[in-house]
Parts: C-alpha cells; structure tokens; sequence
C-alpha cells in the first residue's frame, strides 16, 4: 500500500513518537517536496526528528495542477502526489485539507486513525496517554475525535 503524507499529522505522529509505525502499516510513505519544506524547517516542532523521517520519502509532483487557491501548498501537493501515485491513503489531520481530497474521491485517514490502526495491528499498546501527550503539545486534535477514538479502542 502507498500512503502519501501532509505535515500536520505527521508532526501528530512524531510528538507521540509513532511515525514508524506508518511503514509497518503501509509500506510505502512519502511526501511531496512542500510538505518535506514545511516539516524540515527548524521553527517547526519536531523539525529534526521529521527531516531524519522523511528524507528519502520525498517526491516531486509532476502535475501542473494548482489547488493553492483553497488549500495550502503542502496540502495541495500531498493530493495531486496520491492522485500521481493511484496511492491508497493520504496522511492529513487538517480538516479543509480532508473534505476538499474526499470530494476528490480520496481515502484520507489522520494521526488518530494511524494510532487505532496500529493499536488494531498490536503495534503499540494503549492510545490514552498518547492522545494526552497529543492534547498538551501545540498540536490541535478535536476533543469530540479524540473520544470517539477511545471509545473504537474500547479505552473510554
């Protein structure tokens, strides 16, 4: 499987130390240039860790294609690399960023489905206390999600 990744779920995912589960899970990771941009920039939280991640997962877009008008680059980017790609997922937490590719016929799943799926997989244990972690950081993960998570997982 093929997962192409947008920069605000995969900051989710390195605040709760989690992206290696993506692999295990997919196989295939990658990023557009933009994205790899935007998480490699040293103002970004987690900027080091992410740079190390995705420094051999990143892609061009070939497409001339622009979504910039509604979304942003990153965002833009990671929906016309799934489209290059035919790509099974696409990683994003950014609610615009999501509605817009599912109207595009696009599979989008976010930090929180990725931790369900690799507590399914047995790949991690238990999702409370990194849904915390989540909610203490500069990351903004919807309170209504995060308890619809805990309830799949049977931990609410």
């Amino acid at each position: 499987m093929i997962l192409i990744a947008d920069s605000s779920a995969l900051i989710a995912l390195a605040v709760v130390d989690k992206l290696e589960v993506l692999e295990t899970l997919f196989g295939e990771v990658y990023v557009p240039r933009a994205v790899y941009n935007e998480i490699s920039h040293r103002s970004k939280s987690k900027s080091e860790k992410l740079a190390n991640y995705c420094h051999n997962k990143v892609l061009d877009i070939v497409s001339e294609v622009n979504l910039n008008i509604t979304l942003g680059t990153g965002e833009s980017e990671a929906i016309i690399l799934y489209k290059e790609k035919n790509a099974d997922f696409l990683l994003c937490d950014d609610k615009k960023a999501k509605r817009f590719a599912r109207n595009f016929g696009v599979n989008v799943i976010g930090s929180l489905g990725i931790l369900l799926k690799a507590k399914e997989a047995n790949l991690i244990g238990e999702l409370a206390p990194l849904i915390e972690r989540l909610k203490v950081s500069q990351v903004f993960i919807d309170n209504a999600t995060c308890e619809l998570v805990l309830r799949i997982a049977k931990e609410a």
